[in-house]
């Protein structure tokens, strides 16, 4: 295990003249650095923390990529929202889907659609899609559960696979983790890269036995009640989480998964994370195989701040583009 955290990030002298942003972008050596004159990657990576990027419309054309909304269909007869990427350059560095966490939806609160378009004008696809019972996806938010989004993912990347072919990545954020952790048996043949932002790895210690203050809020002896009495709990006061849901956390163990996989990952975490464990994240980076860790310093659960936000994309992009080995057409 590679620890990038300790990378000093820090304002380029001359950024703010490029984008009216102190960051604009991130260099190799742990500064930033304007975009003006840099390659194509660097100046994706620019892009994406100037924080100048437009939310996804049909068909619609983003610094030179297309965005197009789509639908998926699950095995199962589910409609899924969806929205594709095409990268701007005629060849393609591969694709990389998106998957979301718990209460977000395919736009992971703007970040996925930075991501996104970042990673376009890099070179890449990039598919985002929402689980059922989010977002406009069919389903219900009671009827979400852990396997329903393993069919949800597997609609995504049979989508991708078919319009893209090639090597593909996957960016998994939080509870998204859980789905796609499960799913590397069978996505280990055409998976090149895997980039996880504050994992979901142990859902006994985040919540059966919740230990840590958002957890212990949301799974208390009175919230876990109310599944027997009227078959959900309210989850950050808004989200249904129904109780086959909370029966499936005592049977699925992503951290196992996750570290028999030999497919080279990148975890990104808050180190003051109050609802997903970093240390459980960072032990399972230190125990596998090519697998780099990066700390956003004092961020909170889905990096709290824009700065943050934009640390965490503009490193899962240079992450990403450090693994191009060819270009596919």
């Amino acid at each position: 295990m590679e620890d990038v955290g300790g990378l000093s990030w820090g304002a380029s002298p001359d950024a703010s003249r490029v984008c009216g942003h102190p960051e604009s972008g991130w260099t190799k050596a742990g500064h930033f650095a304007p975009s003006v004159g840099r390659a194509r990657g660097r100046g994706a990576c620019a892009v994406a923390v100037c924080g100048k990027l437009a939310f996804a419309h049909d068909q619609s054309a983003v610094r030179g990529h297309q965005v197009q909304n789509v639908a998926l269909t699950s095995v199962d007869g589910l409609q899924l929202e969806a929205a594709v990427h095409t990268a701007s350059s005629g060849t393609s560095l591969g694709t990389v889907i998106q998957a979301h966490g718990i209460n977000a939806n395919m736009t992971e609160g703007g970040m996925f659609v930075r991501l996104a378009d970042g990673l376009a004008d890099a070179g890449f696809n990039v598919l985002r899609f929402s689980f059922r019972g989010h977002g406009k996806s069919g389903g219900t938010q009671r009827g979400a559960t852990i396997a329903g989004e393993l069919l949800d993912l597997q609609a995504a990347v049979e989508y991708a696979d078919q319009r893209f072919p090639g090597p593909r990545s996957i960016v998994a954020s939080s509870f998204g983790a859980v789905a796609t952790s499960l799913s590397l048996p069978w996505l280990e043949g055409n998976l090149i890269r895997l980039a996880l932002w504050n994992p979901v790895l142990d859902l006994r210690r985040t919540f059966l036995k919740p230990e840590l203050p958002w957890g212990k809020e949301n799974f208390s002896a009175e919230q876990q009640r109310l599944l027997a009495t009227q078959g959900f709990l309210l989850l950050d006061g808004e989200f249904e989480m129904g109780r086959v849901l909370f029966e499936e956390f005592g049977h699925y163990q992503p951290l196992d998964y996750l570290v028999a996989s030999g497919v080279p990952a990148l975890v990104v975490h808050g180190d003051r994370d109050s609802a997903v464990s970093y240390e459980i994240a960072q032990e399972a980076a230190a125990t596998r195989p090519n697998t780099d860790f990066h700390t956003v310093r004092g961020s909170d659960h889905g990096f709290d701040t824009r700065d943050r936000e934009n640390e965490a994309v503009t490193v899962t992009i240079e992450w990403l583009l450090g693994g191009e080995e060819r270009a596919w057409t």
